[in-house]
Formats: C-alpha cells, structure tokens, sequence
C-alpha cells in the first residue's frame, strides 16, 4: 500500500499542477496552457495508473483506492493553493476535510 500511496501522491502533484498552475500566468495564450497542461498530464497519468493497477492487485479496492487519492489530492491541493497560488486557508476547510477523512475512515472499516 505505500507504494500505491507515494505513486499517488506524485501524480497528485503532478495534476495539480497540470490543472492549477496555469491560473498564476494568465498572460501564456489558452492554447499554450493547455498543451503544457496535457504534456504533464500524461506524466501524471504514467504514475496514475500504476498506482492504482499496484493497489487493485494488492487487495485495495476501487472504492478504497479513490477515496484515498481524493484525500491526496486535497492535502496537496491545499498545500499548492496557499503556497503557489497565495490564496488564504480557512476553518470551513479543515471540517470539510475533517468529515472527509471519515468517509475514508468508514470506507476501511
């Protein structure tokens, strides 16, 4: 399972930036952000999908493997908005993420 999660966590990164990094330069055309988006994309899709092929085989199932790549994806969201993009953090974020990881507490139990 740590592998599964390190391999998810690094793609995470790389979709974050794929799909948010573009907001800090609005001057580079669409056009221009969205091939950069797509050619890291396809890097995050090359740690994707053997995270989740690692997993599936190690007994996680596919309900379990998405609720823990959307806790993933949301911490490292979370990092990349307040550090990269500047923008505050609130309290409502923390209970959001709080009644999230019960669900994935209930989706292990």
């Amino acid at each position: 399972m740590l592998r599964t999660i390190l391999l998810l966590v690094f793609s995470n990164l790389f979709m974050t930036m794929a799909w948010y990094g573009h907001l800090r330069h609005q001057h580079v055309p669409l056009w221009k952000a969205i091939l950069v988006s797509w050619l890291i994309a396809f890097v995050e899709y090359c740690l994707m999908v053997p995270a989740n092929r690692i997993g599936y085989q190690s007994g996680v199932s596919a309900f379990q493997l998405k609720m823990v790549q959307e806790v993933i994806t949301l911490v490292i969201f979370s990092l990349f908005a307040i550090l990269y993009l500047q923008e505050p953090f609130h309290w409502k974020y923390l209970v959001s993420f709080a009644l999230l990881l019960g669900a994935v507490y209930f989706m292990f139990k």
